[in-house]
């Protein structure tokens, strides 16, 4: 699934919670068979955990926290599952779950200059692009030192890394849709599924093989 908010994109796989604040404008869209919660948090809650977008981790007593306050019955006033106090402490746990768990690496910020949403917009389109910075800055009339600077101080992170977050982000959608890992890596720009894997680990935390396999059985 992914959440975009002005901010950016957030990426959400499987066993991931997605916190989007109040205030923020946002839209989701699932990709492939997903089960969504949907948990809302008072204010007293909410101030506890990050105050933008961010993804987490599920442990496992959030997981079960969160399919107990979104089972049968939990959404009917005239015979709750569970009672008001009750809900209040489920809230509880899982928001001291949350604030345990570290931020996932998982948020493409959006650009907001023109030469990078320029740049963003070809990428978006074909994300096995592998024109260098130089190249891409030439095609929309823009510096490699200038745009470089932009994708640091606009981003917070460079050209390449921003890329590679891109290109995650399509990954998970063609896993999701059943491609393969080879399949996956071509797609999506990398010469080799090596390449690909070891890239796919550091953000995610598994491999794509054991992701799509805890799709299945998940």
């Amino acid at each position: 699934m992914t959440v975009h908010t002005e901010r950016g994109t957030s990426i959400v796989p499987a066993n991931r919670v997605a916190w989007t604040p109040a205030g923020f404008t946002h839209y989701h869209r699932a990709h492939g068979d997903t089960d969504m919660r949907i948990v809302f948090l008072a204010p007293s809650l909410a101030r506890l955990i990050p105050e933008h977008p961010a993804v987490f981790l599920a442990s496992d007593l959030a997981r079960e926290v969160l399919l107990a306050l979104t089972g049968p019955r939990n959404y009917d006033d005239a015979t709750p599952h569970y009672s008001r106090s009750a809900r209040s402490r489920l809230l509880r746990v899982l928001v001291d779950e949350l604030r345990e768990a570290h931020e996932q690496p998982l948020h493409l910020p959006e650009p907001r200059d023109d030469r990078l949403q320029a740049i963003a917009r070809m990428l978006y389109e074909t994300p096995a692009d592998n024109a260098t910075l130089t190249e891409l800055g030439k095609t929309i009339g823009a510096s490699t030192r200038t745009l470089s600077r932009l994708f640091r101080n606009e981003l917070g992170m460079t050209f390449y890394e921003w890329r590679t977050q891109l290109r995650i982000y399509h990954a998970l959608v063609l896993l999701a849709d059943g491609h393969d890992t080879t399949q996956t890596a071509y797609a999506c720009g990398w010469a080799n599924p090596s390449g690909f894997i070891s890239a796919f680990t550091n953000i995610i935390g598994t491999t794509p093989g054991r992701y799509r396999t805890s799709r299945r059985t998940g």
